[in-house]
C-alpha cells in the first residue's frame, strides 16, 4: 500500500521554523522574545537556574485527567504531565510528539504511527505500543472529538514500536482530532488507563517533563522535574517540539480571589498569576518587577435563535449584522484595543491550514440603508428582541448594553433580561425566553470544533443549515489538506449568507508574570516547560 511519508514534511518543517527564527526578533501575536534554541548544545545560566515556580489561578479542576472533562481549569493543569501521539506547532498544524513519525494511506482510511523510542513515564517504565494502544481507545471511548469526527475508528497495535488508527472511510481532520487539545489524547501506562473509571484514572502518571507529585485540595498541585524526561529535538513551536524542564518544582496554587493574586505577584509570593481583568491591567503595569501578558484567548459571539422568533428569518439575522459598529460593541466591552481586535475569520491567521478571507465583504457593515432594506423584507414591526445576558461576565454584559443602544438607533425594539450566569445558562436552552444572547469561544483546530456550526449539535441557537453541514461532512472526506482548505473556505463564506451567529472579533485574555520569569507564554493555555525564574 503507497503511504506518504511524513519524514520530508518533518525536515521541511525544522528547516522552515529555522529560518523564522533567524528572521524575527519577537513573536507577533504576545510580544514575547523568542528564546533561543541554540545549536551549540551549550546551555545558558537561566536554562539551569533551577529553583521553584509559583503560580497562581482562580480555578481548582475536579479532576488532572484530561479525558473526563472538557474543563479549562483540567486541560491547564494537565499540560505539564500528558502527551500525546501528535499536536500542534504554533502554525495549529499537525507533527508528531510521542510518536516519531506518522503515515497515511493513499486510500486516506489508515494513519500508522511509528513511536519514539526511549521514552519513561513518571513511574520508570518504558511507554510501549501497549500502553498506546490501551490510552487511545480509552480515549475513543471518552472524547467527545472523537466520537463526532471519526466515529467507528479502531486502533490495533502492529509491533511493539508502532499503532495504527483505521477509519471507517477518508477524514482529513483525523490527525486534528488526535491533537485536540479538549479532552486531550494523553498517554498514560496500560494498567491506569485500563483501571480508569468514569470519574477519571486513580493516579496521574504521563510522560511530560513535569510529574505529579501531590494535591492539596483548595490549596495547591505540586510538579517537580521529571529528570528521565526524554524531549524531541525540533525548536519549540506552539505544543511541539523540544521540552525542557528548567525548574525543579511546580506548586499551582488555587486563589480565587483576583486581587489576592495579583498583590502575591507584586509582593512576589507569585512568579505568575493566570486570569487577570482587563481593569487591573494598569495596576500591573506600574509596579516595577511585573508585567502582564496579553493572548488571544478566542473569539466575541452574538448568538441568535433561530428556532423561533424574528431571527429564524435569515433578513433579520442579516439586518443586524448590517446594522452594528463590531469595533463600537468591541470597545465598549473590552475598553482599551490592546484587548480585543477586529476579525471576521474563523480562525486566524496563525491557523494556516484553514484561515480565509470568505465572507469578509460582510464584516462590521455599518449600512444603514441595506438595515432598512433588510428589516422590510424581514417583515419587522415593532416586534420585541430579548437579549440575555448577566453581569458575572462585564464584557458579555456591556455589549450587549451596546448592541441594544445600536438596535434602537435603527428601529429594533430591543430589551435587555439580565440574571446570573447559571440562570442565562439554563434559560438559553428554551427557544421561547430569548432572542440573543452573547459568549466567547475559545481556539479550535478545526471547523468541526465549532459547534454552532453543526445542526445535530442541538447548540443554543439551534443552527439548521444543510449546506453547514454538508460543508462539514466534505471537509471530513476530504483526502488532501488543500481539498479541505477549500471546502472550508466555501463553509465559511455559506457561514456569513447562513449567519448562525455574529463574530464581533477577537479578544484578549491577560496573565501577570515576574520580570524574573523568562520563557513563559501561552498558547492555548498556560506553557510551563522552557520556563525559568532568575534567583
Amino acid at each position: 500500500m503507497k503511504m506518504k511519508a511524513y519524514s520530508l514534511l518533518l525536515l521541511l518543517f525544522i528547516v522552515t521554523i529555522g529560518l523564522i527564527g533567524c528572521s524575527n526578533d519577537s513573536d507577533s501575536e504576545n510580544g514575547n522574545e523568542k528564546q533561543d534554541d541554540g545549536s551549540t548544545g551549550e546551555e545558558t545560566e537561566a536554562e539551569t537556574s533551577g529553583g521553584t515556580l509559583n503560580l497562581s489561578i482562580g480555578q481548582q479542576p475536579n479532576t488532572i485527567d484530561p479525558l473526563v472533562t472538557t474543563a479549562t481549569a483540567t486541560a491547564y493543569a494537565a499540560k505539564p504531565i500528558f502527551e500525546t501521539l501528535v499536536t500542534v506547532n504554533e502554525n495549529y498544524e499537525v507533527v508528531p510528539m510521542l510518536a516519531e513519525s506518522f503515515e497515511e494511506s493513499e486510500d486516506g482510511k489508515s494513519i500508522i504511527f511509528k513511536l519514539r523510542k526511549g521514552v519513561k513515564f513518571h513511574n520508570g517504565n518504558e511507554m510501549t505500543a501497549d500502553d498506546v494502544l490501551a490510552s487511545m481507545n480509552r480515549w475513543l471511548e471518552m472524547s467527545q472529538q472523537a466520537s463526532a469526527s471519526i466515529p467507528g475508528a479502531k486502533w490495533e497495535k502492529i509491533d511493539e514500536e508502532t499503532v495504527e488508527l483505521q477509519l471507517e472511510k477518508p477524514s482529513s481532520i483525523a490527525l486534528y482530532t488526535v491533537a485536540e487539545q479538549n479532552q486531550v489524547a494523553a498517554i498514560m501506562p496500560k494498567e491506569i488507563a485500563e483501571s480508569a473509571t468514569e470519574a477519571g484514572a486513580e493516579e496521574y502518571i504521563g510522560t511530560g517533563p513535569f510529574e505529579f507529585v501531590e494535591w492539596k485540595t483548595d490549596q495547591y498541585i505540586h510538579y517537580k522535574k521529571f529528570d528521565d524526561y526524554q524531549s524531541r529535538t525540533e525548536p519549540a513551536s506552539g505544543l511541539a517540539g523540544e521540552k525542557k524542564a528548567l525548574v525543579d518544582e511546580i506548586y499551582w496554587n488555587f486563589v480565587p480571589d483576583e486581587s489576592t493574586r495579583i498583590s502575591g505577584l507584586i509582593s512576589g509570593e507569585y512568579d505568575i498569576s493566570i486570569g487577570v481583568a482587563h481593569d487591573n491591567v494598569k495596576q500591573i503595569e506600574e509596579n516595577e518587577g511585573i508585567q502582564p501578558e496579553i493572548w488571544t484567548y478566542g473569539k466575541e459571539l452574538l448568538i441568535f435563535n433561530k428556532q423561533q422568533g424574528v431571527f429564524a428569518d435569515k433578513n433579520m439575522r442579516q439586518a443586524v449584522n448590517a446594522a452594528l459598529d463590531f469595533e463600537g460593541v468591541l470597545r465598549a466591552s473590552f475598553g482599551d484595543e490592546q484587548f480585543y481586535e477586529l476579525e471576521h475569520g474563523l480562525f486566524t491567521p496563525e491557523i494556516v491550514n484553514w484561515y480565509s478571507d470568505a465572507g469578509k465583504e460582510m464584516y462590521n457593515q455599518q449600512d444603514p440603508e441595506l438595515t432598512q432594506s433588510l428589516l422590510e423584507e424581514a417583515g419587522y414591526d415593532g416586534e420585541e428582541i430579548v437579549i440575555l445576558t448577566s453581569r458575572e461576565y462585564p464584557h458579555y454584559y456591556n455589549a450587549a448594553v451596546a448592541v441594544q443602544q445600536q438596535l434602537e438607533k435603527v428601529g429594533v425594539n430591543a430589551k435587555l433580561d439580565v440574571f446570573d450566569w447559571a440562570t442565562l445558562l439554563d434559560r438559553r436552552s428554551d427557544p421561547e425566553l430569548w432572542d440573543i444572547f452573547f459568549t466567547g469561544w475559545d481556539t479550535q483546530v478545526i471547523p468541526h470544533g465549532y459547534n454552532f456550526l453543526d445542526s445535530k449539535a442541538e447548540y443554543p441557537g439551534w443552527t439548521n443549515s444543510p449546506e453547514l453541514d454538508q460543508y462539514l461532512e466534505d471537509i471530513s472526506n476530504a483526502t488532501s489538506q488543500e481539498e479541505a482548505t477549500a471546502i472550508a473556505e466555501q463553509l465559511q463564506e455559506e457561514f456569513w449568507d447562513y449567519l448562525p451567529l455574529i463574530i464581533l472579533g477577537l479578544f484578549k485574555n491577560t496573565d501577570g508574570y515576574s520580570e524574573k520569569v523568562q520563557g513563559f507564554q501561552n498558547f492555548i493555555g498556560p506553557v510551563l516547560w522552557n520556563v525559568s525564574v532568575e534567583e
